[in-house]
């Protein structure tokens, strides 16, 4: 026979087990409604970008840590020329997808509006134009925000002697103590994408103008007859066949800040 001693312990075993379920059925529930209130949180409320405030906020402190440590000495390693890849990796066609005249096509340059209108021009420039200003090669590695990078070679003009050469943003050889603008804004001919670049990032060293790519010209599916290459930038940043270039004083629209992407795009 069974002692009562026995049948105590029993019960109080039984007991012990609903309490411990009953906890964690508590701290289960508890752990869900926490992790649903941090879902609505991350997902409530959208900027003017379309994503979430709080997300945003962690990119702009991103985006403050990274100027903070930004420098025009800070250069993107570089490498011999033979070992840049002879077939480039394609990425990306937006804003490529109408066939344009190359021989005719010109260059929009505004140096513009948002400055407290000050210094108001805009002209229209030539490939024969940019290629008249001091040319620069540079090889170095084009890294993606998807992930994956290459060596490439590039041939151009520095985007700071274009500023310097044409007057732009009010770049003088002064130096940039007197600049007008405080952001470039860079879109295809047919407007499908466009980019906004700081004022720093545009007038690093390793910034260029390009028109030829492993020493031959642009094709049309590397952003013929000109684009951009900013090393010190993911390559979302590297907009190809430029059609408009605005020197600007506020922040201007970029596509894939749009799309929830990092504005600042640094490496």
């Amino acid at each position: 026979m069974k002692s009562d001693s026995e049948d105590e312990l029993k019960d109080i075993s039984k007991q012990e087990m609903r309490r411990t379920t009953i906890k964690s059925l508590a701290g289960f529930i508890l752990g869900a409604l926490g992790l649903l209130g941090g879902i609505k949180w991350l997902v409530a409320g959208t900027d003017a970008e379309g994503l979430s405030r709080p997300l945003r906020k962690v990119l702009e402190t991103n985006r403050k840590v990274a100027t903070i440590f930004f420098s025009n000495k800070n250069l993107a390693p570089v490498f011999p020329k033979e070992q840049a890849a002879p077939e480039p990796r394609l990425n990306g066609n937006i804003g490529l997808e109408r066939s344009i005249d190359v021989e005719n096509w010109m260059l929009n340059v505004q140096n513009n509006s948002l400055i407290h209108g000050i210094n108001k021009s805009s002209m229209k420039l030539t490939l024969d134009d940019i290629k008249q200003l001091p040319k620069t090669e540079l090889t170095f590695e084009f890294k993606c925000i998807e992930g994956w990078s290459e060596i490439s070679n590039w041939g151009g003009t520095k985007f700071s002697d274009f500023m310097l050469v044409y007057g732009l943003g009010g770049l003088t050889d002064h130096g940039q103590d007197n600049l007008l603008a405080e952001h470039v804004s860079l879109e295809t001919p047919d407007g499908g994408y466009y980019v906004g670049l700081d004022m720093e990032s545009a007038l690093h060293p390793q910034t260029l103008l390009c028109y030829e790519m492993n020493g031959k010209p642009l094709s049309s599916e590397h952003g013929a007859p000109l684009r951009l290459i900013v090393p010190c930038k993911y390559g979302i940043k590297s907009i190809k066949r430029i059609g408009k270039i605005a020197f600007v004083g506020n922040q201007p629209a970029d596509y894939w800040a749009e799309r929830g992407y990092d504005y600042y795009a640094g490496l």
